[in-house]
């Protein structure tokens, strides 16, 4: 696979996200369904605390991806649906801190939307691999 980051402008480093990826040679895209702060028997967890969801949504992206056998650093486009784009802010280095030591650099959006399938769960991460 041939992977060649597209950044016309340096604002979205600190940020820890790219503007566009441009993927050739791949034989594999895995697109995950979003992933959300939910135990493994489907149960809503940590309401009200942004960052508990943050990282538990996170951990349940990553096994997806590891039951795909696809390492974070293959991960190209992650989107974030948020209830709260403040607070998800004022939590994202626990996102930002881990994607960047995983070697994930994707391109993404932050949508704020009124609310997620269950009313205590606040932040949703979709993502799309190529290996």
């Amino acid at each position: 696979m041939e992977r060649r980051i597209i950044n016309p402008w340096k604002w979205q480093d600190q940020l820890g996200f790219v503007q566009a990826n441009e993927v050739a040679g791949f034989t594999r895209v895995l697109v995950c369904a979003g992933q959300a702060a939910m135990s493994s028997e489907g149960v809503p967890l940590h309401a009200g605390d942004m960052r508990a969801q943050i990282a538990l949504a996170l951990d349940n992206l990553e096994t997806v991806l590891k039951e795909a056998g696809i390492e974070w650093s293959n991960v190209v486009r992650l989107n974030y649906y948020t209830t709260d784009v403040d607070l998800f802010f004022k939590e994202y280095d626990v996102a930002a801190s881990r994607l960047a030591k995983a070697g994930c650099r994707p391109a993404s959006s932050l949508l704020g939307i009124t609310r997620l399938a269950f009313p205590e769960l606040m932040i949703e991460i979709e993502a799309t691999a190529v290996i």
